[in-house]
């Protein structure tokens, strides 16, 4: 049942009526989808309620997706039931194996599974294309459906508007055994694309333009990735859709409010196919929520496609996109995503979600994970120049150490080395700071971070005035953890990378694609709105550890942000890491 950590919401109080009520109960299911008959002979069905994720294998999942993955398999998971992964692959000219294979790919990255007791819940729509031919047949025999030979263009004429009722098509009386011949011939391939269609007799009149009569079946001589030439004709989704709900006893079929007008003819389709015999009952039932609406972001497919079709970004991977596979290469982690979702909640009412609310559950996930480095990411050197009298060789490397999380101490401590020249940050050199500046200026006083305090005494400029090197002098006995630790006063800490035991990387540094909130809203370009300074690559230091990294692992570089070792790019000789997020949010600031 519900855990008691999570807020109700309008689903789960239907979910829990549902149980409560024995809605279904004393449902069978025979292992797999089926139709009534094949149902009704197997077993009672293990799960108290179905679920499903039902994405069309047409491109690549998006953020939005991820908040659908994680309420059809959270709620399957808190009230005991099976969520189905399900491929609705009934568009054979938009649809391929790639994007099947990567939506697998990210369900199982966000932590999800539909395999159950050793029983997979995976399933294709395209499994079923023989029992959604019989229900059109069905319904065509029982005056339920007809075949229309208009053109394209009459019926979009005669479909009516808002304020006007529909014409009855002229093929709509005729007799359901000439409709079942002509639905035969459709599907031996014995007519032209577009010369006709099968539609749903419903009512022409009807103020919801669903209703009238729409169209189940069309031909399409397209190779399917799966059933290959075996059809030429296809469902169309909101036929094919309810169907493999009822075949794979889904109980609650939750879907985005876009569905909401669709929902009447669900109900009217299954309710007829069960009256005929061919689905079981309780049949299902479809509920409709607010889809994620996120700002500084487009998930439509086709502009994310033209985003990357147009070379704006990288691919459909680029850490800026909203995809699920940008956002694993940005550095995003399942957890972070699954804490998103469960902080914006479900609703049916429409609403926009700032994009720090993301980066914020990110930034609340890896605060306890990451481990922490050092790293400069606009280097200028710093040279302590007395550090051979100090330490008695110019080449002495001072070990120090830090912890890997400063709030856990069982993760240990990391190593690296100081020398006597060493990275820091530019911004971290002033010849003539303004008041309130605490870090380096010439005469003032500054402490390496888990080394030694340092005095600068000045700097060396290039032939265009700019500098290149600052000057400075370790005072012994300073050394971080030693009781001369305290004996000198400093307002400011600086990270710094040696420079002789440093690693050079390069660094990316990410933000947001769009400089406006709702970059498509009321039909903009929303090309126009992309933000030019989206990425920005630098050549940087990071601590030694660092280039050993595994692509993929996670870390807080000190004072910068969050980043990740470049899933694609990043190696041992080549260091690549991206920026997942700053330390706080500053967008706009």
């Amino acid at each position: 049942m519900q855990s008691a950590e999570k807020p109700s919401n309008f689903l789960r109080q239907i979910i829990e009526r549902d149980l409560a009520q024995g809605t279904y109960a004393h449902r069978r299911f025979a292992g797999r989808p089926a139709d009534a008959a094949t149902h009704a002979a197997g077993q009672p069905d293990p799960a108290r309620i179905r679920t499903r994720f039902p994405p069309e294998p047409n491109g690549y999942l998006h953020i939005g997706h991820a908040k659908s993955i994680c309420l059809n398999f959270g709620l399957a998971q808190d009230y005991g039931g099976i969520c189905h992964l399900r491929f609705d692959d009934t568009n054979p000219e938009k649809e391929d194996q790639e994007y099947v294979d990567a939506i697998i790919d990210m369900v199982r990255w966000l932590g999800f599974d539909w395999n159950v007791g050793g029983v997979s819940h995976l399933y294709y729509a395209s499994d079923d294309f023989d029992f959604m031919y019989r229900c059109a047949c069905a319904l065509i025999e029982d005056g339920l459906a007809y075949v229309d030979e208009q053109s394209a263009e009459d019926m979009r004429r005669n479909r009516g508007t808002l304020t006007e009722p529909g014409v009855d098509s002229p093929w709509r009386n005729r007799p359901a055994a000439e409709s079942l011949r002509r639905f035969e011939e459709m599907r031996a391939g014995q007519h032209a694309e577009g010369s006709m269609v099968l539609r749903a007799k419903i009512d022409m009149a009807s103020p919801n333009i669903n209703l009238r009569d729409p169209t189940i079946y069309r031909i399409r001589f397209a190779r399917h990735h799966r059933t290959g030439d075996a059809w030429c004709i296809y469902p169309m989704y909101t036929f094919a859709h309810p169907i493999e709900d009822a075949m794979e006893c889904i109980s609650h079929s939750i879907c985005t409010l876009e569905f909401e007008d669709q929902r009447p003819f669900y109900d009217w389709l299954l309710d007829h196919l069960v009256r005929l015999g061919l689905v079981a009952s309780p049949r299902p039932h479809q509920y409709e929520f607010a889809r994620l609406n996120l700002t500084y972001v487009v998930t439509s497919k086709r502009k994310l496609a033209q985003l990357v079709q147009d070379g704006h970004v990288q691919g459909w991977d680029d850490p800026r996109m909203p995809t699920l596979v940008g956002l694993r290469r940005r550095g995003y982690t399942p957890e972070s995503l699954r804490l998103f979702a469960e902080r914006i909640g479900v609703s049916k009412a429409d609403s926009w979600i700032d994009y720090s609310v993301l980066e914020q559950a990110l930034r609340d996930d890896l605060e306890a994970r990451a481990p922490r480095a050092m790293a400069v990411l606009d280097p200028l050197l710093l040279e302590m120049t007395n550090w051979a009298e100090v330490f008695g060789a110019a080449d002495h490397a001072e070990p120090c150490s830090a912890p890997v999380h400063p709030a856990q101490p069982e993760r240990g401590r990391r190593s690296f080395d100081l020398t006597a020249q060493v990275w820091i940050e530019r911004e971290d050199f002033m010849e003539t700071p303004p008041k309130g500046y605490h870090r380096l200026t010439p005469g003032g006083l500054v402490r390496l971070k888990y080394g030694y305090v340092v005095r600068c005494t000045g700097c060396e400029k290039d032939a265009q005035g700019r500098v290149v090197k600052v000057l400075a002098e370790l005072l012994p006995d300073t050394r971080s953890g030693t009781p001369g630790a305290d004996a000198v006063k400093v307002k400011g800490v600086i990270t710094w990378v040696s420079a002789q035991r440093g690693v050079a990387a390069q660094v990316r540094l990410f933000d947001r694609l769009f400089t406006q909130a709702q970059p498509d809203a009321g039909g903009r370009d929303f090309v126009a709105a992309l933000n030019p300074h989206s990425l920005q690559v630098v050549q940087g230091y990071v601590e030694p550890s660092l280039a050993t990294a595994d692509a993929g692992s996670t870390f807080q570089f000190e004072r910068h942000g969050y980043f990740v070792a470049d899933r694609i790019d990043h190696t041992a000789q080549s260091p690549v890491f991206n920026r997942t997020a700053t330390l706080k949010d500053s967008w706009g600031k």
